[in-house]
């Protein structure tokens, strides 16, 4: 097993699991898979392939011996061999196949097989992206190794054309086998002494690598026979250039192996981009995390170089798995924890399945039938049915990038290019330095970010680690950083959820309690609809943090922080057409006063509706010129990647704050100057109380705020709203409970009257 491509089965497995957790594609249906081993053989190529369509053990072509498989399409094969022995059968069926790997163009004719779809484009971008890299750098004397099969002949022979097309000599082809084992240790002997001159020409200095991950692995093998001057000299001293199906991949013996050899060499990449929580997938995976998943078993003792006598029993011997070991800590030759480009291309067309089969469930249930079983009616859809909604998909995945086939039905991503960087403790870093793009003018095919580019040969040069990954403290490696935003998994997140969930049913007491007493003369004289308003504003408010917590989402980014200011607005509205009335209120009991005309229900309203809807127009403004949006921190913290909401415009933030800000010291200045009213009209003074907490708690929010960092942020803003909601409510209402539960005799007309005079 090649562990480096476990990560295929990952990909696919995280992208069934989003699927099944979002409600909008294939809802009330969960996805399922199998998945099948080609063992890189073609007798076992078929048989897998006849073993997706049919259940019994013994094929009988054309008869159907059991229960048929309800298959609607097929992810595979990594290399065209095996990609088109599996066609040969599926084709038949009309069953649609989704590759995620290139092939060279002269087997990609759809016509021979109208159910072949791929996720990545052909070579022929490849081939002109490595003369234009040639071009670039003024390399014209360059050797060639390609594996020894059809794909490598016609490789041999296209990229022959081209370079002499373009004044580039070619120096050398060599053959490198196709096999996975060698039979004869003469045939090794004959191999290496036809590559060994190859190598020890001191006029190619760049040398060109095709074939698959095999090839790559038999290079290796080649390479380590040779001899020691043969490992540590001659290698050192060329360019490799590495086409886009070779992935730096090692077996079991080659894993201490030196390949410093590699350092400075050029890789042509499927594109990719890093996907949304799957370094959170990868870092929650355990031995026990699929007890009925025998790659996973296999995987984990080839990966950690250990063995698991009873899975049920983790015993730490030497030797034997623990269970405890992390994939982040192998290297990059066994196992990488940031996304390949194979595995972006599983991710991309698990969802072009699952939205094609969502478009062709959907269409069903437009048409006018009878009504039928929903378990009846999926068994009854037919896999040659998806391809007229899988021509014509069209989705933006969670990295941000459109996905649809084009008239080739393939994607048109271009390549990836990139250069390694290894390290002395034999690890390595693929860093991306340029892009082959697709359908551009001729000679502009290739984008290099020279700056970026690492000489080859210097191994004390230093380069920047990416944005998603730190340097280790030796400086001899770049790990991935770790996720972090604010999880209801958390102590902190379930903590602060907990608190908030709290004082909401501690405001719905409070409510209910009043409505109860509604009828009393303590609840009237306090102006019940004002009240009751700002109570369920408290409610709204103290529900707020629940908005913050968890992963950011287009959603919840956009609702948080303009709902957090209208809401907090109308609170503290409530509490300014509260004080307003008091004042009022007194000044009317004046003797021939004109300001009683005043008192009443339409100055509260007046009052509340003004206030709320300034701050809903300001709100409105942000959210139509610039809203909110998730955004994926990268530098902020050195070791964690923070997933957070960029405030769109930071500026109508601090304006909704500085509006809210204005209202409550307006009414902590009219609620301060009308402490000393009579008794009855004491309000006031609970309100002054409780102002001086609200501005308090949100004028030390902003310096807090700009000091800290990821998740950090977002636990000082839900402290802040939830202090500053509990400072109005126990301010304010904290007097009028003691009254109504321990105190109901002072609850009457004769005792606020007493209280006055």
């Amino acid at each position: 097993m090649l562990t480096k491509f476990y990560q295929h089965i990952l990909a696919l497995a995280f992208a069934v699991y989003e699927i099944n957790k979002t409600p909008t594609i294939l809802p009330n249906v969960t996805l399922g898979f199998h998945i099948y081993d080609s063992y890189y053989d073609e007798k076992m190529t078929y048989r897998t392939t006849l073993d997706l369509l049919y259940k019994v053990l013994r094929y009988f072509p054309n008869f159907e011996c059991d229960t048929h498989k309800n298959l609607m399409a097929v992810i595979g094969g990594i290399g065209s061999d095996i990609s088109l022995r599996m066609a040969n059968i599926l084709s038949l069926y009309k069953i649609p196949q989704v590759t995620y790997g290139s092939f060279a163009s002269e087997k990609r004719d759809t016509r021979h097989s109208p159910s072949f779809y791929r996720m990545v484009p052909d070579e022929d971008q490849q081939y002109i992206g490595i003369v234009r890299l040639l071009q670039h750098f003024g390399w014209t004397w360059v050797g060639l190794f390609a594996v020894d099969n059809d794909s490598g002949e016609h490789f041999v022979q296209v990229l022959e054309s081209l370079l002499s097309r373009y004044g580039i000599c070619l120096a050398f082809t060599g053959s490198i086998p196709n096999k996975r084992k060698w039979d004869f240790v003469a045939d090794v002997n004959d191999l290496i002494y036809d590559i060994y001159p190859l190598l020890t020409d001191s006029k190619v200095c760049t040398c060109i690598l095709y074939g698959e991950s095999r090839t790559f692995t038999a290079f290796n093998d080649l390479r380590f026979l040779g001899g020691s001057d043969y490992r540590e000299d001659t290698a050192f001293r060329k360019v490799w250039i590495t086409t886009v199906q070779i992935d730096f991949a090692v077996t079991g013996l080659q894993r201490s192996w030196d390949f410093r050899f590699l350092h400075g060499a050029i890789s042509f990449a499927i594109h990719s981009k890093e996907l949304l929580g799957f370094q959170t997938f990868l870092q929650d995976i355990k031995p026990d995390w699929g007890q009925d998943n025998s790659f996973l078993q296999d995987f984990w003792e080839q990966a950690f170089d250990c063995l698991f006598p009873d899975l049920s029993d983790l015993k730490k011997e030497d030797g034997t798995c623990t269970g405890e070991e992390k994939l982040e800590s192998l290297p990059g030759t066994v196992f990488k924890m940031t996304v390949s480009g194979h595995s972006y291309s599983i991710y991309n067309a698990v969802y072009a399945v699952a939205h094609a089969l969502n478009s062709m469930i959907t269409s069903r249930s437009k048409q006018p039938a009878m009504v039928v079983h929903q378990g009846a009616e999926l068994r009854d859809l037919q896999p040659w049915k998806l391809h007229r909604f899988l021509q014509g998909i069209s989705f933006n995945n969670s990295a941000g990038e459109t996905v649809f086939f084009n008239s080739n039905m393939e994607m048109e991503a271009g390549f990836d290019v990139t250069i390694l960087v290894t390290f002395p403790n034999k690890s390595f870093q693929r860093v991306k330095v340029g892009r082959v793009h697709p359908n551009t003018a001729e000679g502009e095919e290739l984008v290099i970010h020279e700056d970026l580019i690492v000489r080859h040969g210097d191994m004390e040069d230093c380069i920047k680690c990416p944005d998603d990954q730190y340097a280790t403290e030796g400086h001899d490696q770049c790990i991935p950083k770790t996720i972090n935003f604010l999880s209801y998994e958390e102590p902190l997140g379930k903590s602060l959820a907990s608190i908030a969930i709290l004082h909401s049913l501690i405001t719905v007491w409070v409510l209910g309690m009043f409505i109860r007493h509604r009828i009393t003369p303590i609840i009237k004289a306090s102006n019940q609809d004002i009240t009751y308003s700002l109570l369920i504003s408290l409610l709204l408010c103290f529900l707020c943090p629940l908005l913050f917590i968890g992963v950011p989402t287009k959603l919840t980014c956009f609702l948080r922080q303009p709902t957090f200011g209208i809401i907090f607005s109308v609170a503290v509205s409530c509490v300014l057409a509260k004080t307003i009335t008091v004042v009022v209120a007194f000044m009317a009991t004046k003797p021939g006063s004109r300001i009683r005309k005043w008192v009443g229900k339409r100055l509260t309203n007046s009052i509340l509706l003004a206030c709320s809807f300034s701050q809903v127009g300001i709100c409105a403004v942000w959210l139509g010129t610039s809203p909110p949006f998730p955004q994926t921190d990268m530098k902020s913290l050195p070791r964690e990647i923070t997933l957070g909401c960029n405030e769109g415009s930071v500026t109508m933030f601090y304006i909704v704050l500085g509006y809210m800000g204005l209202l409550s010291v307006i009414s902590l200045t009219v609620a301060f100057f009308a402490r000393k009213l009579p008794d009855s009209f004491n309000e006031a003074k609970f309100i002054s109380f409780s102002m001086l907490i609200f501005c308090s708690v949100w004028m030390t929010f902003v310096p807090t705020y700009l000091s800290t960092k990821g998740k950090h942020m977002v636990v000082v803003e839900i402290f802040s709203i939830i202090a500053s909601g509990a400072g109005l409510l126990g301010c304010i209402f904290s007097p009028k409970c003691y009254i109504l539960l321990l105190r109901p005799e002072l609850n009457k007309r004769e005792q606020l009257m007493r209280r006055n005079y």
